[in-house]
């Protein structure tokens, strides 16, 4: 992506070599500001407060929260303490996890005196391979919007897609948003239904910003008017991120994911999950019983933040002083409704037999991981 010209990710290392430097995602769009993160505490509540979000970046942050804790001890139970705090911090989203361990795998093979090098060189590699991870995804998903042209050439391909799985949920590129990038700068007409995505409105405030800093065409619509463009024919796609995919295909996403997948099996709409293989969890089956829903706050309900005629950002309340809220942060879409998936080794059916037969190799860790863990 491109800010004023110039090619940013969304994580990185500052020019000291050790603080690492992240865009405020909480200021957006109305104020574009980095933050420079010097500590895992941090780094923890950046995850937390979602300055950093996306499953794909939360694992890459907390990569670079524990080089940030190697700083201050490398020694094993500093590594365990870090590693425990920044896992507490989302528990959705299973990149989290997935990095986590990564990290923590390599730093009790390395010596305490080398830990702290070999945890920036592992935090790195976190971050590149994502990049390349997201550009694969966006050569695959290209060719569903390409054959869509090619049967409707003389108008654009119509894409809605549901809360930020774009650039800022990323590295770079994003997951489900790689696809449209590309399309766009191949000369594809493309124009994106966005949803506003309560309650952190990420559609509205993050997804839109992306693609319009990137040029990309794209309308902001209320959550619930999806169904309704799909039944009047004015969506050829649906695609969507996930913060954590069971073995047999079960979809965790933002909340409201669920009713788009609803909608778009009734009117014969495609509906597909863009995800990098770091997403699967292959210990997990039932996604509806085993996936960890996140509560968050009820002020993300009740409240809402905006830019006033003044030009001042405020928040103002929603509800009656009166009245409970819940924020449920996610819901899952069985795998019954997903059309398919979008991975970095191409397209497969949302099943244990389409997502293992691009990832063997990750199946066959899975299960002597657990067959030691049972030992």
């Amino acid at each position: 992506m491109k800010i004023d010209g110039k090619h940013r990710r969304t994580i990185w290392v500052e020019p000291d070599g050790w603080a690492v430097g992240i865009i405020d995602q909480t200021l957006l769009p109305f104020d574009f500001a980095t933050r420079r993160i010097e500590t895992v505490e941090a780094m923890a509540e950046a995850i937390r407060a979602m300055r950093v979000r996306g499953a794909p970046l939360i694992g890459a942050a907390a990569a670079y929260g524990l080089a940030l804790a190697m700083r201050e001890d490398p020694g094993d139970r500093a590594l365990e303490s870090a590693r425990a705090r920044l896992a507490s911090t989302r528990p959705t989203a299973i990149n989290l996890r997935w990095a986590l361990d990564r990290m923590v795998e390599v730093l009790m093979i390395t010596p305490p005196d080398e830990r702290l090098k070999r945890a920036y060189a592992e935090a790195a590699d976190i971050a590149d391979e994502d990049v390349e991870v997201c550009r694969a995804i966006g050569r695959h998903g290209l060719d569903l919007i390409r054959a869509i042209h090619q049967r409707n050439p003389g108008r654009p391909v119509e894409v809605l897609t549901h809360c930020n799985a774009g650039w800022l949920a990323t590295v770079d590129w994003g997951t489900a948003t790689a696809p449209i990038y590309m399309a766009h700068d191949a000369g594809i007409p493309i124009h994106v239904w966005v949803d506003e995505t309560r309650p952190r409105n990420q559609g509205a405030f993050l997804t839109a910003w992306e693609l319009g800093s990137h040029g990309v065409p794209h309308t902001v619509i209320v959550d619930n008017a999806g169904g309704h463009l799909m039944q009047r024919g004015q969506v050829d796609l649906c695609i969507v991120g996930t913060d954590r995919v069971t073995a047999r295909g079960d979809v965790a996403n933002k909340i409201g994911t669920y009713l788009k997948a609803l909608a778009a099996r009734d009117t014969g709409v495609p509906f597909w999950v863009a995800l990098p293989s770091s997403t699967i969890d292959w210990t997990l089956e039932d996604g509806l019983r085993d996936i960890p829903i996140e509560q968050r706050g009820p002020e993300e309900v009740a409240e809402i933040a905006g830019r006033t005629e003044a030009g001042t950002i405020e928040r103002v309340q929603l509800v009656p002083d009166a009245s409970a809220v819940a924020n449920v942060a996610f819901d899952v879409t069985p795998a019954r409704l997903v059309t398919g998936f979008v991975t970095e080794r191409g397209l497969c059916a949302a099943s244990f037999e389409g997502l293992s037969g691009l990832f063997p190799d990750q199946v066959e860790r899975a299960v002597k991981r657990a067959a030691a863990n049972d030992a």
